[in-house]
């Protein structure tokens, strides 16, 4: 039943979560409006530039993808032969055909090297975040910052559009540090865990749940904006007006937004381009993507679990993850060349480290931290190009070679985001967006 208590009085105004309650479900059965509360505005100094992220959780063996070496030994080059590509003197692993004719619109980047840790939460904190972080054995920091991902910075920065969350996330299993850090959950990405290639699927803080309705989501709705007159009124003369109602609101409008409804409808889409993009949740997630971006979402993340090939690496690339990625990737290119998205999307293909040159007694890779190949497409990116080389064995960069931290200026470089701008965690202490680094020479158009 839908109550209303006896209106009191605190020293924070009126409580909408007391006044407004269906059994233990809040104003929409959601959590959005909490995720939207604490939002406060700020300054857009981003550039109209958009980023997709696609992160392959684990570490991509770069020596059986974009850095092959068949003139190794055996135990180095593994099982796969590379395969020329529609740019002269570039070649891919032979699972990776689709890539192959899209190779001209990737700039390969093999210069960057991890300061330190071969450790994943160490590895994906510096390659979301652009910060180091060094954990505990058991993975977790000790005592360290947990620095906003690279797409809730973009989100804080640039901010809604519209009415569309500025950052969403397809989360993946991993320990990734996708969250907003010290900035607090207020900046943190709108999560998609349900798997966009499952039949059925919908985004439950888009959708309106069936027990609520649209109907008493409208009288919800109008209630609020009665009892936000009312304290209006009752407010005192020069007293701040600690108001809820706009974070509600927000969520209110993302629910019944015919923007946000209409990104998420993959069935609007042909077949024929959903299958170009993979039946799989990396290939379906990558499509939303694009539609996400069409709509007004700055910045999108897709995490991709899987790449921490310890056992079979040469069955698990072959069978599942270089076909899915392979699809994913290369329709992602394609589709947003054909539409002009391409000149103002930057997208980005990295895991947190490579992988062993040597194979393991598992038919494995293990992590590799000294070597780490990834892809930039897209704005403010030579593309077609390949940036430093690794010599023979791929256990080592010769040449260029960048950390991490130039990874994170290049990317925020190209949105357009000053990264000597400082924020402040809360106690106070004041954080610069990167831990320094310089752009990837080479890299920027």
């Amino acid at each position: 039943m839908f109550e209303i208590p006896t209106l009191s009085r605190t020293c924070d105004g009126v409580s909408r979560r007391a006044l407004l309650k269906i059994g233990g479900v809040s104003l929409f059965g959601l959590s959005l409006p909490r995720f939207l509360e604490a939002r406060a505005k700020a300054d857009s100094t981003a550039r109209d530039v958009n980023c997709i992220y696609l992160f392959t959780e684990g570490g991509m063996s770069n020596i059986d993808t974009l850095d092959m070496k068949p003139l190794a030994p055996v135990e180095y080059r593994g099982e796969f032969h590379p395969i020329d590509t529609n740019l002269p003197g570039t070649q891919v692993c032979e699972h990776m055909p689709w890539m192959a004719k899209s190779m001209d619109k990737v700039c390969v980047v093999k210069s960057i090297v991890h300061a330190e840790s071969g450790d994943h939460a160490a590895a994906q904190h510096y390659m979301l975040t652009g910060h180091p972080q060094r954990p505990d054995p058991t993975g977790q920091p000790v005592g360290a910052t947990i620095h906003p991902s690279l797409g809730c910075v973009v989100g804080r920065e640039g901010g809604w559009k519209n009415g569309l969350p500025p950052h969403v996330l397809f989360m993946g299993k991993g320990k990734g540090y996708y969250g907003a850090g010290y900035m607090g959950s207020k900046y943190d990405p709108l999560s998609v865990s349900a798997d966009p290639n499952a039949a059925g699927f919908r985004v439950e803080d888009v959708s309106i749940p069936e027990q609520i309705g649209s109907t008493r989501t409208d009288r919800r709705k109008t209630m609020l904006a009665r009892l936000d007159a009312w304290q209006r009124q009752a407010e005192t003369k020069g007293t701040a007006v600690l108001d809820r109602n706009e974070f509600y609101r927000q969520a209110f409008e993302l629910i019944t937004s015919p923007a946000a409804k209409k990104a998420f409808l993959l069935d609007e889409e042909p077949a024929a381009v959903r299958d170009r993009y993979g039946r799989t949740r990396e290939g379906q997630a990558a499509l939303l993507s694009r539609r996400l971006i069409e709509a007004g979402v700055r910045f999108v993340t897709i995490g991709s679990g899987g790449w921490d090939t310890h056992n079979n690496n040469f069955i698990s690339l072959r069978d599942k993850l270089l076909p899915a990625l392979d699809k994913a990737w290369s329709a992602l290119l394609e589709d947003l060349q054909q539409r002009g998205l391409l000149d103002n999307t930057l997208v980005l293909c990295a895991g947190e480290f490579g992988r062993t040159p040597g194979v393991n007694g598992a038919a494995g890779r293990d992590h590799y931290a000294p070597c780490n190949a990834v892809g930039m497409s897209g704005a403010g990116v030579q593309m077609g190009r390949t940036i430093s080389q690794t010599d023979a064995k791929c256990t080592q960069v010769i040449g260029q070679r960048n950390t991490t931290l130039d990874w994170a200026a290049t990317i925020y470089r190209i949105l357009g985001i000053d990264g000597n701008r400082e924020y402040h965690t809360n106690d106070g202490r004041p954080v610069s967006i990167t831990s320094g680094g310089q752009p990837i020479a080479g890299v920027l158009a």
